[in-house]
């Protein structure tokens, strides 16, 4: 089920991988017309692109606030209280992720810089439906933003079909504190967020993954709003694996990111045979009986990989190659090995860190960079929805030991307003 990539005794074993292709010209068009549309249509604009790639038919893209009440009020207890559990861990990681002001006063100039934090006013969050409900997104999404101190907090989701929005995600909305939901997905509302609509006000941030039409329309919008460096698209997933794990065990790790659906990316990494063929053997049998089996096998059908290496430290290149979404080391002394990662949203260490904890309830946010966007970008974090400003004050005794060298600078750049304004504070004019 898994195409077999053998670099053993190769001098790079991560030379030439092959990588799902997400952007291109024919998506990248699709979605700058989808954007064009929702400028110059608004709320009309949202509405037929609704009905035409989810189904659904809506007179109005706002979810009503009584909806939310109502979906909490019909939840189980039992699920109510995992949401509440996860949004508990996610607000207390984010809360002790939180930056304060902080005084700097240089020695070797004196100058003083107070460096203090403030929270953009407005964020999207972009939470995926359709193929599935993802409450935890909305946590993973709105919890840090609130955390930051942001003033409103926003979903789109889109609608599942006539349907609308499933109540778990309503639900998991009302737990996170947000402010408003509206049942629009896609490109289309990635614009929505960043330019407005007649319902819905334009934000300052958006952030969240989804398909590649989601993650390339967050590109062509940066700039215009603020989008987390990562590319959050489709779900990816590497395990390195030696065989103290179970078999099976790994088998369900390789698939658990791949039930997302098409286009993401499930590798396993071993450089021992009978792992290799154990693992391989339990993902066929988990497959099978699988009831998202169809979106298991797209994706493990145009990236699904098994990679035969001579050792750890050829797996640990191949990863950092990679550099995938999620990594689980399913390796002995996995919290030592992990040191050694340079490229991965985040690491999962041994038996029992699958990354389905992470998913839910570890703490950090779900939302991680995908398509290798890990080799310089990160999870979404409180910094995504902060903006630092910083302070400065000189005082006389600072600016006569600064000022010469102020003055020179300035007029070897030929500005010499700059070096006056300086050159008359101190009597030198």
């Amino acid at each position: 089920m898994l195409s077999i990539l053998d670099r053993r005794n190769t001098a790079d074993p991560a030379a030439d991988l092959p990588r799902p292709v997400l952007d291109g010209d024919e998506p990248t068009e699709v979605v700058r017309g989808i954007i064009e549309s929702v400028r110059a249509d608004g709320d009309a604009a949202l509405i037929e692109l609704t009905t035409r790639f989810d189904g659904a038919h809506l007179d109005d893209v706002r979810v009503p606030t009584d909806d939310l009440d109502r979906a909490w009020e019909q939840t189980a207890p039992v699920l109510q209280r995992a949401l509440e559990a996860a949004v508990a861990s996610v607000d207390a990681y984010h809360r002790h992720q939180m930056r304060t002001s902080s005084e700097f006063v240089n020695p070797t100039t004196g100058v003083r810089i107070v460096s203090a934090y403030s929270p953009v006013r407005r964020a999207g969050c972009y939470v995926p439906g359709g193929r599935a409900a993802y409450p935890s997104t909305v946590i993973h999404t709105a919890v840090p933003a609130r955390v930051a101190g942001v003033e409103q907090v926003v979903v789109c989701v889109p609608p599942a079909g006539a349907d609308g929005v499933a109540p778990v995600t309503l639900a998991a909305a009302r737990a996170a504190g947000v402010d408003e939901v509206f049942a629009v997905g896609g490109a289309q509302a990635i614009a929505a967020l960043a330019y407005g609509t007649e319902t819905i006000a334009p934000v300052d941030v958006i952030c969240g993954p989804g398909n590649r039409y989601v993650a390339l329309a967050k590109r062509e919008v940066a700039g215009v709003v603020g989008v987390p460096s990562a590319f959050a698209g489709p779900s990816e997933v590497v395990v390195i694996a030696d065989g103290s794990v179970p078999a099976a065990e790994a088998a369900a790790d390789v698939i658990l990111q791949a039930e997302h659906g098409p286009d993401g990316l499930a590798w396993l990494i071993t450089w021992d045979e009978a792992v290799a063929e154990a693992v391989g053997a339990e993902i066929t049998a988990q497959v099978a009986a699988a009831p998202r089996r169809s979106d298991i096998e797209a994706t493990l059908a145009s990236a699904g990989h098994l990679v035969l290496v001579d050792d750890l430290d050829s797996a640990l290149a191949v990863s950092d190659r990679i550099a995938p979404e999620h990594l689980e080391l399913l390796v002995v002394d996995a919290e030592t090995v992990a040191t050694r990662v340079r490229n991965a949203g985040a690491v999962f260490c041994g038996r029992f860190s699958p990354a389905s904890v992470g998913d839910y309830l570890a703490g950090p946010s779900h939302v991680l960079p995908t398509s290798g966007t890990a080799r310089f970008s990160s999870a979404l974090t409180v910094d995504d929805f902060l903006r630092r400003h910083h302070t400065v004050t000189v005082d006389e005794t600072a600016l006569g030991r600064i000022g010469p060298d102020v003055i020179a600078l300035a007029e070897a750049e030929g500005l010499v307003a700059h070096a006056e304004s300086v050159r008359m504070r101190m009597g030198r004019s």
